[in-house]
């Protein structure tokens, strides 16, 4: 009675521990409702991870530096967008000047929005009486308002996307530059590397950066494409018709581009229709029609058939077939917003890797193995992922070994730490060599 009592409360949880356990999972909880919360941000800095730390692992291989190349890597991806959201600024301030004439542009602009060119004299006078008396502008409806808040909800949107990058941006920095460090902490928690959670979680790691990566290259490739072609419109087109901000509208479509079977049909095909609009509202009669029509078949064959058929599937997901990530994409947004094009991907991947290592041993009942044993030709082999895993770690720890080059170029250092190593075994067996195989007769 007394062996299963003791045998019953060693295998039950001590109260501290208990304790310990309540506390971490109250912390779990809390992290959980943050990360949720702030689900965007955290998709969106993951996605700008994977999608660069091949750009990473390359930079830091030049420069040694961990830091150095996460900043690098940073300001290559934010410094093109913010160049981008520059471009739109300007292009839009000389659209208001070519809208309003050289006069007074912020004059005009004013009047324009407030609606005082619109007023009759009536309504100017009862404008004049509610400025003059404030209290009663607070009641006030009307154009001025009403073009007041939209402005304030546009800049508000603005200020809260350059927002939500900036700090997506961080969160990507922060990963790139400690990653190792990451890793390291999260093998230790898992059981090592021979565990079949670490083949999982580098499985789902590979897999990720595979199809985020692939994204952004075929996003630049598209974006080159597009803009490529809108160029080439403006250049042949007949006068009276011209592709607006063909920057703009090309990296549109890199985006759109994220989107299979959808792909740059968003951005295109209104422009087309802009385009064919210019040519019935112009004098330039049957001919501008005909070189819409051919812009439209040749946008078709650049910017949907040859990206889908030819560069899609070399960039994009490689190890992934991109028409398994389709469904991702397309129902992604719909049931969780903007953010869902990334965040429907990350899901895919965590199920189709749990599927094909962890549950068919949990329905057989048999022994869960760190390895794939289904569906071998999708996703990545846990073997494959800790072999470049463990190339990365030995390329990565060269620059930061702390090896002196002088010492590795010197003979004597060598001999020297030899000696010293021989010595300190010798002093370390001392003891030891001192009894010889009669010493326990003496």
């Amino acid at each position: 009675m007394d062996r299963s009592t003791s045998g019953l409360e060693g295998r039950l949880p001590t109260r501290s521990r208990a304790a310990w356990w309540a506390f971490v999972l109250f912390l779990g909880a809390v992290v959980a409702y943050v990360v949720g919360s702030f689900i965007g941000l955290v998709v969106l800095g993951l996605f700008g991870y994977y999608a660069t730390r091949p750009i990473c692992v390359r930079l830091r291989s030049v420069t040694g530096s961990r830091s150095l190349a996460a900043t690098l890597t940073a300001l290559s991806v934010i410094v093109p967008i913010l160049l981008l959201f520059g471009i739109v600024g300007l292009r839009l301030f000389q659209a208001v000047r070519s809208q309003f004439g050289d006069g007074n542009v912020v004059g005009t602009l004013i009047a324009r929005i407030t609606g005082v060119d619109a007023l009759t004299p009536d309504q100017r006078e009862q404008l004049i009486t509610l400025l003059s008396n404030p209290t009663s502008v607070l009641d006030a409806g009307g154009s001025l308002w009403s073009n007041l808040g939209t402005v304030v909800t546009t800049l508000q949107g603005v200020v809260g996307g350059l927002f939500l990058l900036g700090l997506a941006t961080t969160l990507a920095y922060f990963l790139l530059a400690n990653d190792d460090d990451i890793s390291t902490g999260l093998i230790e928690l898992i059981g090592g590397r021979d565990s079949t959670a670490y083949a999982y979680a580098s499985a789902v790691d590979s897999d990720l950066e595979s199809v985020f990566f692939g994204n952004l290259l075929f996003v630049v490739a598209s974006s080159i494409l597009a803009t490529a072609a809108y160029a080439g419109t403006n250049l042949v087109a007949p006068p009276g018709l011209q592709v607006p901000m063909v920057l703009v509208a090309g990296f549109l479509t890199g985006i759109a581009s994220l989107i299979p079977v959808v792909v740059g049909k968003i951005v295109y095909i209104p422009i087309v229709a802009s385009l064919g609009f210019q040519a019935v509202s112009g004098d330039g009669g049957d001919g501008s029609l005909v070189f819409v029509g051919a812009v439209l078949v040749a946008y078709v064959l650049l910017l949907d058939i040859l990206p889908q058929s030819f560069l899609q599937p070399y960039l994009s997901g490689r190890r992934i077939d991109p028409i398994l990530l389709l469904f991702a994409y397309l129902i992604g947004p719909i049931l969780f917003g903007w953010y869902g094009i990334f965040l429907m991907p990350i899901l895919f991947v965590v199920v189709l890797e749990a599927i094909r290592i962890v549950l068919p041993e949990l329905l057989s009942g048999e022994p869960i193995r760190p390895e794939a044993t289904v569906a071998g030709g999708v996703g990545t082999d846990p073997k494959d992922a800790h072999a470049e895993e463990e190339e990365f770690q030995n390329g990565d720890s060269e620059p930061e070994s702390g090896v002196d080059p002088a010492a590795e170029s010197d003979p004597s250092a060598e001999s020297d730490s030899a000696a010293d190593s021989e010595s300190d075994s010798g002093s370390d067996r001392g003891p030891d060599s001192d009894r010889g195989p009669n010493s326990d007769e003496s």
